[in-house]
């Protein structure tokens, strides 16, 4: 009882313009950081990357979850076959060294990336915490495993590097006591959102002042039993972060896809549209997990191809991309994750101009073509990115109206392209010819962006 006390005592006092309201809380303006970036990498790393193991059904990071809880049989065999019948799976804490973890290489592999924003997992469902919780005894980075401050190490390397950080958070934990007692009580009670839960997030912003608080977890309880909306309006009002912070939608079952500056949906989420809103496709390289898995093949990867995909309809529907990757428990970044962020790279350091700080345009996708995707900047300027190349060497674009002196150029091929208008009264759009760039002189191996000025 004393440390329930305690914990409401210590609590920040929420100050200033924003009331602890959903309606006053979506008044606030979006910081304008996250939208101009558009391209972010996203860490899974933990307890869950020592066993590193699971499937196209059970994803690597829910791995306690699915050995204890539900007793998948695919967990339940990998521990039969490979452990002793009383190993805990805290016992993996103690295997997990991190030996090789370097977070300045990490920084540099972002960078290459092109990525602008980096966000990393404070503590997934099992509760364990990547930076020494009080809340977290024992069951911490420092405590136990590493025995280091991850989350400090990369708040500074990543920082240092000019990249935006953002922080992971689950609300729940899979087999908190306390988090438990308030479940069966049916969520009456808040013993585990006032002695684990809120000390915790206003700790870790406190000490490394994260950008963007990627919550998670949520799906159990409405935001009034996880106290989201007093800590959103703290971290607006008076957080070290309060003019640069942005927050995601997971924070209890009346918030998703409502509330918060950043709508995630359902994991994956790409709704192939224009949104209202500010969104996130938060995705995984690795199309069945977030956490690393040893088991993986290599058909479980996206490809480049894939990937590009997926990009250029994001950002034209205009939502940010987060690549999600899963470091191995050394700390170490398995070199297909390394290829595809660097093949990323890449592509944004010829094509970047189309996705940073673009806007939608009045069209998001070519009528005709359907895997051409539209964005603009400054009024004048639409990109087209264009995801395969034409068997006739000729693009037809459906969507812009020709101006008198409309231009079209390709984004690393600096030279005007021939044009032709197809403007009539049964028709519109126009044809750039791409015949005179042979496959030596494409910029490109994946997707090619043509850059048109003065369209309508």
């Amino acid at each position: 009882m004393f440390s329930f006390v305690l914990s409401v005592l210590l609590a920040p006092v929420v100050t200033g313009k924003y009331e602890p309201t959903w309606a006053s809380l979506d008044t606030r303006p979006t910081p304008g950081w996250y939208d101009k970036a558009k391209i972010g990498v996203m860490v899974h790393w933990g307890v869950y990357s020592v066993p590193s193991f699971g499937t196209s059904k059970t994803a690597g990071e829910w791995f306690w979850y699915n050995w204890q809880s539900t007793k998948n049989a695919d967990e339940v065999n990998y521990m039969s076959k490979n452990f002793a019948p009383n190993y805990k799976y805290q016992d993996f804490a103690n295997e997990w060294k991190a030996d090789l973890f370097d977070a300045n290489a990490w920084a540099d592999l972002v960078k290459a990336s092109g990525a602008q924003y980096f966000t990393i997992t404070t503590k997934h469902h099992d509760g364990f915490t990547l930076w020494p919780s009080k809340e977290s005894w024992n069951w911490n980075s420092v405590d136990i495993g590493p025995k280091r401050d991850i989350i400090d190490e990369l708040a500074t390397s990543m920082k240092k590097a000019k990249i935006h950080f953002c922080l992971y958070h689950s609300l729940f934990e899979f087999f908190h006591p306390l988090y438990l007692q308030d479940k069966a009580s049916g969520f009456k009670t808040q013993k585990y959102v006032q002695n684990v839960l809120l000390p915790q997030m206003y700790d870790y912003v406190n000490k490394y002042k994260p950008e963007y608080i990627w919550s998670d977890g949520d799906w159990d309880a409405n935001s009034t039993y996880w106290n989201s909306k007093e800590f959103i309006a703290w971290l607006y009002n008076d957080s070290p972060v309060k003019e640069t912070v942005l927050v995601s939608d997971r924070w209890g079952t009346d918030a998703r896809n409502k509330h918060g500056d950043v709508k995630l949906g359902l994991d994956r989420y790409d709704p192939g549209s224009l949104q209202k809103y500010k969104w996130e496709n938060a995705m995984t390289l690795d199309r069945y997990s977030w956490g690393f898995r040893r088991n993986a093949k290599l058909e479980d990867y996206l490809s480049m191809d894939e990937l590009t995909d997926i990009l250029a309809e994001t950002i034209s529907c205009g939502g940010n991309l987060a690549m999600n990757i899963g470091p191995s428990a050394d700390g170490t970044i398995a070199p297909i994750f390394q290829e595809r962020l660097h093949q990323m790279g890449q592509w944004l350091q010829t094509n970047g101009e189309a996705i940073y700080e673009t806007n939608p345009w009045r069209a998001q996708n070519d009528t005709e073509a359907k895997r051409i995707w539209y964005t603009s900047k400054d009024g004048t300027i639409v990109y087209a990115i264009v995801l395969d190349w034409p068997a006739d060497g000729h693009v037809i674009l459906r969507e812009p109206i020709i101006r008198p002196h409309t231009r079209v150029f390709m984004m690393g091929y600096d030279v005007a392209l021939p044009l032709t208008s197809l403007s009539s009264e049964d028709t519109k759009g126009i044809v750039v010819d791409l015949s005179e760039i042979t496959p030596d002189k494409r910029p490109s191996e994946w997707a090619w962006v043509l850059k048109l000025f003065y369209v309508e």
